[in-house]
C-alpha cells in the first residue's frame, strides 16, 4: 500500500511538473516594452487661471521643428484682467533624460504688462532655448549647441512649462498675488525624419 502511494504521489509530482512546463517550441519575446504613454497635453487650473502646455507630437523625427506652446487663459468674472510678468509669463525648461541634461530657458526680466480677455487664450510657442559656459564638458557643448540651432539629438524630453505672472489683487493698496502655474508635457526624438 505505502508502495502505490509512493508511486502515486511520484507520478502526481510529474504530472504537475510537466503541466507547468513551457513549450519550447514557441517565441518568446524577451525585448522590454516600453508601454509608457506619454504626455503630449497637460493643463492646470488655479482659480480663474488656466495654464496649459502641449507638444504637438509625442515623437518627432531627428531635426524636424518641434511644435511646443504654452497657453494661458482667464475664465473669472471679469471682461479682462490685467497680468504682469518678464518679457513672457511662460517658461520652457527641459530636461532630457537620456543624457540628464538640463536645457534652461533664459529671459529678459523687464516688468510687462498683458491684457487677458477672458475666454480668449494667451498663447506662445517654444523659441529655443539652452546655453553652455567655457568649463562645461565637451559632449554638454556638442549637446548644447545642436539644441540651440534647434537640431535635437536623438533621446526623451521633458518641458517642465511654467507660467509666472502677477494680479492686481487689490485696487486699493496696489497688493499683487503671484500665479506660479507648472505643467509637464514629453516628447521622444528618433533617429528617422
Amino acid at each position: 500500500m505505502k508502495k502505490i502511494s509512493l508511486i502515486l504521489s511520484f507520478l502526481f509530482l510529474l504530472i504537475v511538473l510537466f503541466g507547468c512546463q513551457q513549450n519550447s517550441n514557441e517565441k518568446v519575446d524577451n525585448k522590454p516594452s516600453d508601454t509608457r504613454i506619454i504626455e503630449t497635453k497637460a493643463e492646470v487650473t488655479e482659480e480663474d487661471f488656466i495654464y496649459r502646455l502641449v507638444t504637438e507630437k509625442a515623437e518627432y523625427g531627428k531635426n524636424e521643428p518641434l511644435k511646443i506652446y504654452a497657453e494661458l487663459e482667464y475664465t473669472g468674472d471679469q471682461d479682462e484682467i490685467v497680468i504682469s510678468h518678464s518679457a513672457s509669463p511662460f517658461y520652457f525648461p527641459i530636461v532630457e533624460t537620456t543624457r540628464n541634461y538640463e536645457v534652461g530657458y533664459n529671459m529678459e526680466e523687464p516688468l510687462v504688462s498683458t491684457t487677458l480677455v477672458k475666454g480668449e487664450p494667451l498663447r506662445q510657442e517654444y523659441r529655443g532655448s539652452g546655453g553652455y559656459g567655457s568649463q562645461d564638458k565637451k559632449e554638454y557643448i556638442e549637446f548644447m549647441t545642436q539644441i540651440m540651432n534647434k537640431e535635437f539629438p536623438e533621446g526623451h524630453y521633458v518641458v517642465n512649462g511654467l507660467a509666472d505672472f502677477d494680479v492686481i489683487a487689490n485696487e486699493e493698496t496696489g497688493q499683487k498675488k503671484k500665479y506660479k502655474l507648472k505643467a509637464q508635457v514629453e516628447f521622444m526624438i528618433s533617429g528617422s525624419n
